[in-house]
Parts: structure tokens; C-alpha cells; sequence
């Protein structure tokens, strides 16, 4: 089995969106002054082990119900296409499971430290409930994402709990505004797997896997889409308007918002699904693009 099998099957492209949330919870942390190093890498470390969970169990789970099959137009999977074996991607899942869960409870340790026992205990079920969620989604018989749930739990962990758990690790205390740069993520988050279900709506349909994109239609889940990246950007722009100490903080928009809008417009306009997929990527590298320049400009102003 050679390795570059298990590089695909990790699929890297999905790192810089996954990270991007923990770099907004730094960012964030660094803009109260209470960034600590050691704890966000650690933060970006066991969310590198999740992201990869995901996606060995999505290749896992999607092969055993027929999902991925020859009418997939998405890349390839490692266990549909027979280079990697059921029992070796099952094995690869306990051991990313494994890995999330020490990284998770030496990032608890580290980061809470002095603080009651209690809030050790509801991060450790919090992150007991990543693990579950990156699992569940496609494997076992009510795989959530087989039901329109995987919008709700993409928003809920890649942008709630991971930006706002990366600065309560860092900070000790929370702030309610920090929910807006939180949910910015997730939307934009969604709007990944938004589009990922967009391109697959047809299989999909056919293999019983009813997404939101699914149960919209084409058409309507271009709208959709249109208002996550919509309220993305506001809910991102109404922080830095609550927290305004210099107008550098929004030049950000600048090279932001025309970026976002002429792929929008090209989304729109796309008639053949398959078109769909670069966007996908192009957006995960928007949404890290956004994050570096939305943080810089915070802290600098």
C-alpha cells in the first residue's frame, strides 16, 4: 500500500480551512493581548488530527452506502476505487481517533490550567463530540449527514466551538462578541460543504443522502449559498464595527469582498455541476485568505 494513497485519502486541501478557524481564535486572543503560542498550536495541531478523522471516515463511510460509486464527481476516494482496504481505512480511523484524543486532552491540560475541574470536564465532552461528529457524519446507519444535518454540525465546529474554544484556551474568559467572527467562519465553513453538495447533488439524490442542497434543489442552493458568504462577511464586518479603534481594521474589505463576489457571480452562472469543484478549494483558500488579512488588521489597528 504505498503512502501516496494515504496522502489522497488525507486530502490536505481541507487543512487551510479547517486551521483558518483556529487562527481566528488566535488572532482574536492576540487582539485582547492574550495570545499564547504553545497553546494555539496545540489548538491547530488537534484539529489538523480531526480535519483528517473526517475525511478518512467520509471516504470510509460513503464506500460502505454506495455513495461513492462510478456517477461520483468528485475526486476520487481511496476506498471506492480498492487502493485502500476497508479493514486498513477502519484501522487509520481508530488511530486518528486516538491521536484527536491525547492532542485534545494535553491542549485541555495546557490550556485551562488553574482553572475549575468542571470547565476541563465540558471541554473534554466538547472535544469527545468532535471526535463523534467527524465520525458520524457518514458512518454507521444514522450518519447525520445522510439527513441535512452536516450544515448544522460544519457551523457548530468549525466555527462556534473552534474559534471561540482556541480563545477561551488562550484567554481563560469569554466575550460575546467573539460569537461574530465565530459564526463569520461558520458560515463560510458551510458554504464549503454547501458547494461540495452542490457538485454531488445528483448522486446524492440517487444514493439516498439527502443534503440541504438535496432537499433545496439546484437552484435554490445557489441562493443559499449566496446568503452564507453574505452573512459570513457581515457577521465578520459587524465586529470590527463594535470594536472600531482605527479604520485599518476594515481594510480587509478592500480585497476581500471582490474576491468573494466574482466567484459568487461565477457560482451563479455555472450550469454544468462538475464546474463546481475549484470553487471549492478556491473558497477554502478565500476563507484562510480572509482570516490572515481580517486578523492583521485587527491587531494592527
Amino acid at each position: 500500500m504505498q503512502v501516496q494513497h494515504w496522502i489522497h485519502a488525507f486530502r490536505l486541501r481541507t487543512l487551510p480551512l479547517a486551521l483558518s478557524s483556529i487562527a481566528m481564535g488566535a488572532f482574536l486572543a492576540a487582539f485582547y493581548n492574550v495570545l499564547k503560542w504553545d497553546i494555539s498550536l496545540l489548538a491547530a495541531l488537534t484539529t489538523v488530527f480531526l480535519q483528517v478523522l473526517s475525511n478518512l471516515a467520509n471516504d470510509y463511510g460513503d464506500a460502505l452506502k454506495g455513495t461513492d460509486n462510478q456517477h461520483r464527481v468528485g475526486p476520487e476516494r481511496a476506498v471506492q476505487s480498492g487502493k485502500i482496504s476497508v479493514m486498513h481505512m477502519r484501522r487509520a480511523i481508530i488511530v486518528f481517533s486516538a491521536l484527536s484524543l491525547i492532542s485534545g486532552i494535553v491542549l485541555i491540560s495546557h490550556g485551562l490550567r488553574g482553572l475549575d475541574a468542571r470547565v476541563s470536564l465540558l471541554f473534554l465532552i466538547l472535544g469527545l463530540s468532535a471526535i463523534a461528529s467527524a465520525i458520524l457524519y457518514t458512518v454507521g446507519k444514522k450518519a447525520y449527514g445522510y439527513s441535512g444535518l452536516g450544515d448544522l454540525f460544519v457551523f457548530l465546529f468549525f466555527g462556534l466551538l473552534a474559534v471561540i474554544g482556541t480563545f477561551f484556551l488562550n484567554a481563560q474568559f469569554l466575550r460575546w462578541d467573539i460569537w461574530l467572527p465565530a459564526a463569520s467562519l461558520g458560515f463560510l465553513s458551510t458554504g464549503v460543504l454547501n458547494l461540495n453538495n452542490l457538485r454531488d447533488i445528483h448522486n446524492d439524490r440517487n444514493s439516498g443522502k439527502n443534503t440541504i442542497a438535496v432537499r433545496l434543489g439546484i437552484e435554490s442552493t445557489k441562493i443559499y449559498h449566496f446568503f452564507l458568504i453574505g452573512l459570513g462577511l457581515f457577521s465578520a464586518l459587524t465586529f470590527n464595527l463594535l470594536n472600531l479603534k482605527s479604520w485599518i481594521a476594515l481594510l480587509w474589505l478592500i480585497p476581500i469582498v471582490p474576491l468573494f463576489i466574482i466567484d459568487l457571480i461565477k457560482i451563479m452562472e455555472i450550469k454544468d455541476l462538475k464546474l463546481l469543484d475549484p470553487y471549492l478549494k478556491k473558497l477554502a483558500l478565500k476563507t484562510l485568505l480572509f482570516v490572515l488579512l481580517f486578523g492583521i488588521c485587527l491587531v494592527w489597528s
